[in-house]
């Protein structure tokens, strides 16, 4: 069993047969991700208390130490310890001779002990050559590979052994002066895959791994008990002749099969690079990773990140500079917790310029509007960036638009958040003074028009000039989603639109107030203050936004986003913490199409003075 985390020689060569292969390993640098994800937080070091609790997720612990208190609760979510993980999705299979392929990986914890010349155990120890050695907890990175035909997944599937050895490791320090003992124990684990028929050519496939060791001690404390679990359990999966269905965007004549899938302390996304174009008609893919950190569809590490920080939610370029940042005291300690702690550092200091200042920001693409408006049925036209996702496409496509020519920077779609913020360098194009926030004529009613004259693409956009916008009609009665100005009527007649400062400049915010705009929902005027019900999105919801479908809640604020839309920041009314997340200004954010007003008649609360500190743009 390898025990190495890394790229394989393909087994294809038939290049038209390779795709699935490449789609299964490109998978590697998002799976490398997910198993270090909480490996080790900044500072990196064994005295913070951040380093002290550690293994937060896919942890897969002895079923007699985890149900000591009772069963487990089941849910998709693997940040709750568990001794099984189970994982449940379609896959298409036209031919009988498909087959199926998996990678169930995970850590094995092992203890570094640190010992004196007497043999005698230390929490530290100073070499003579100046060095630090320190006891710690490391791991092991463990894998397991398995290849079956699909047809003997239908006949009862199959059953392999996950597990990974035990053993001890010797290292003598320098001068006799003691020695490094690392010990792991023996892990004892099963992986079964099986297959049942749903229709032709259409297979649900289970996959369900146990720890099956018996704890060395039931009533041990959790961090005792980490040395008999899989950690970061998760799996990759992938084929020949398979092709596995999205459950978060799967086609409409398969999603009652996909809402049929029963996963546990996992969930399965499609691997592999976004389709190029949407159709509409759901998602499909030859990989799929199955994890215990909900991702979306198509995870990717952006390709300005280094190296990993096993900390995925942040920002390269924040971390980054915040390591750099570290005195040298506090780095030598974190180059004695860890190896992987020391390559972060020496990665850090030697990065060169242009590497770190790619971390500043990105701009993936800038695509022309007319291909985007085609799609929207004539809404708003500019030119905008793709990120490389239809929720984010139909979000933006949605929103009520200034008609001016637009750039907004692609924060792209990445596991770990390299940065999201505009690059403004000589070599590239600065965004030319556009609506970013909707503009006073769109606080009116005013539509936006059906087209708009756009600059060359051979011109630089810094050096293009704003086009002037037409007088545009107001929208029809039937619009469903309008802004209108604070307990002001629609506008009547044809509104000129004035200019507004980009986002970036002085007076970019001028004239907008969440706690006093509104946005009208139909005929209602929603704003703080206003009940609604939450309905978001069928397809291209955000995972966590799902879970709050048919509450009510209360809107906390009107915002305008940089590229022009509208978001409504509310408190889910039965949430226990509304009150602590209103007064720390924490909200669920939500699309007018996304909400229903409850109040079919009036004007929304007056806000007061609980509502100041909603006076700043959300950061999303």
């Amino acid at each position: 069993m390898p025990d190495q985390v890394g790229v394989r020689e393909p087994l294809l060569t038939d290049d038209a047969d390779a795709a699935p292969e490449r789609a299964f390993e490109q998978l590697g640098a998002v799976a490398d991700a997910v198993l270090y994800e909480g490996y080790l937080l900044y500072p990196y070091r064994r005295s913070s208390p951040k380093n002290r609790v550690r293994w937060q997720f896919g942890v897969l612990l002895p079923r007699d130490w985890v149900e000591r208190f009772g069963p487990v609760a089941p849910g998709i979510s693997g940040s709750a310890d568990s001794w099984y993980q189970q994982t449940e999705c379609l896959l298409r299979a036209p031919k009988d001779d498909a087959v199926v392929r998996l990678r169930v990986r995970y850590l094995q914890m092992q203890h570094k002990q640190v010992e004196d010349a007497d043999g005698s155990p230390v929490e530290s120890l100073r070499t003579a050559d100046g060095a630090t050695h320190l006891s710690f907890d490391e791991a092991i990175p463990r894998e397991t590979e398995l290849t079956v035909p699909l047809a003997e997944l239908l006949d009862g599937g199959r059953t392999v052994d996950v597990g990974a050895p035990g053993g001890d490791e010797y290292e003598p320090l320098p001068g006799e002066a003691g020695r490094i003992v690392r010990r792991h124990r023996e892990l004892r684990a099963a992986t079964t895959v099986a297959a049942e028929p749903l229709a032709p050519g259409l297979f649900r496939l289970r996959l369900r791994t146990e720890n099956t060791a018996e704890p060395a001690d039931p009533g041990a404390c959790r961090n005792e008990a980490l040395r008999d679990a899989l950690i970061a359990t998760h799996t990759v999966l992938g084929g020949e002749g398979v092709e596995f269905v999205s459950l978060i965007d799967p086609p409409t004549a398969l999603a009652e099969g996909a809402r049929g899938c029963r996963n546990a302390f996992t969930f399965p996304v499609l691997g592999g690079a976004p389709p190029k174009s949407a159709d509409g008609e759901g998602e499909t893919g030859p990989a799929m990773l199955s994890a215990p950190i909900i991702l979306s569809d198509h995870p990717q590490v952006a390709p300005e990140s280094p190296g990993d920080l096993h900390d995925a939610a942040e920002i390269d370029e924040i971390l980054t500079l915040r390591t750099m940042l570290l005195t040298d005291a506090e780095k030598a300690e974190a180059r004695a917790t860890d190896p992987r702690a020391a390559r972060i550092l020496d990665r850090v200091d030697s990065m060169p310029r242009e590497v770190f200042e790619r971390l500043h920001g990105a701009i993936r693409s800038l695509t022309p509007a007319a291909s985007s408006a085609s799609r929207t049925s004539g809404r708003s036209t500019g030119t905008r960036a793709s990120t490389g996702t239809r929720a984010s496409a139909e979000a933006r496509s949605a929103a009520p638009q200034a008609h001016r020519e637009t750039l907004t920077p692609e924060p792209g779609v990445a596991i770990r958040a390299a940065a999201t913020a505009t690059h403004h360098e000589p070599s590239v194009p600065e965004p030319p003074a556009a609506a970013h926030s909707a503009s006073p004529e769109a606080q009116h009613h005013t539509p936006a028009p059906e087209s708009a004259t756009t600059a060359p693409a051979a011109v630089p956009a810094a050096h293009r000039e704003t086009p002037t916008p037409e007088p545009t009609p107001a929208p029809p009665a039937s619009d469903p989603v309008a802004l209108a100005a604070p307990h002001e009527p629609p506008a009547s007649g044809p509104t000129a639109t004035p200019q507004r400062p980009a986002w970036w400049q002085e007076g970019g915010d001028e004239g907008l107030s969440p706690t006093t705009d509104t946005v009208l929902v139909g005929d209602v005027p929603l704003g703080a203050g206003s009940p609604v019900l939450l309905r978001p999105r069928t397809r291209g919801a955000d995972a966590q936004d799902m879970f709050l479908d048919g509450r009510s809640a209360t809107v906390a604020g009107v915002f305008h986003d940089v590229d022009g839309s509208v978001r409504l920041a509310v408190t889910v009314d039965d949430d226990p913490a509304a009150e602590l997340h209103g007064w720390y200004g924490r909200f669920h954010y939500f699309r007018p199409d996304e909400v229903e007003p409850l109040a079919t008649t009036g004007t929304p609360a007056a806000p007061g003075r609980d509502h100041d500190r909603l006076r700043r743009r959300p950061q999303r």
